[in-house]
């Protein structure tokens, strides 16, 4: 059972249209007995990185999802921004991010952007280059497709390891994390047509 959780910010609905279609067995909720129940999460996130983490502060699910995803190890994916809200904090705001993997975000630098002729924010499709060929969850993938991103920030892990996938848009940056249960995704799987889908169906398999 995967839960995509529903704390206000993300197209949760979207998502569940894809599981369901994929006929994997999930609930989108705001519950805490949902969360002990389910094997698996998905964190998605629209916004600012402040909104986010407050939202989920104010959810009361914040203290059961921590003891879930770190003491019982259970599998979480965190989708835009909530991706984001796995690293220790944000040069968008100043409220302390879950921490879950090390790092911080970092916002483009407009004015390299700007010279490259390159608009605010990164939108649209883009392309992947993996670091570890084997990650389960971005197995069989196509990787020059890539997918659909939108953000004026990126995640910039604190060890190299966690970084899974990069991709371009005036610099490097890292657009997929993983260490060990814990995974986010910069880009937006649900609006990604068949590489989104693959990535869900993986991120259920594991």
């Amino acid at each position: 059972m995967i839960t995509i959780i529903d704390y206000g910010t993300g197209n949760v609905s979207a998502l569940g249209n894809i599981l369901k279609n994929l006929k994997i067995e999930f609930q989108i909720s705001s519950d805490t007995n949902s969360i002990l129940n389910a094997d698996k999460y998905i964190l998605p996130g629209v916004g600012s990185f402040d909104n986010a983490m407050q939202s989920l502060y104010n959810s009361n699910m914040i203290n059961v999802l921590q003891r879930e995803v770190i003491e019982n190890k259970k599998h979480i994916l965190g989708i835009c921004i909530g991706m984001q809200i796995l690293s220790n904090q944000s040069e968008e705001g100043s409220q302390k991010g879950l921490g879950w993997i090390p790092g911080y975000v970092k916002k483009f630098d407009k004015k390299k952007l700007i010279s490259l002729k390159l608009p605010l924010p990164h939108m649209g499709w883009n392309s992947l280059t993996v670091r570890f060929d084997s990650h389960p969850l971005l197995k069989d993938i196509n990787f020059e497709e890539g997918f659909y991103f939108l953000h004026n920030y990126f995640f910039c892990p604190e060890y190299l390891e966690s970084s899974i996938a990069i991709s371009n848009y005036g610099i490097n940056f890292t657009c997929a994390v993983s260490n060990n249960n814990i995974h986010g995704v910069q880009f937006h799987p649900e609006k990604s047509h068949q590489n989104g889908i693959q990535l869900l169906k993986n991120f259920a398999f594991l």
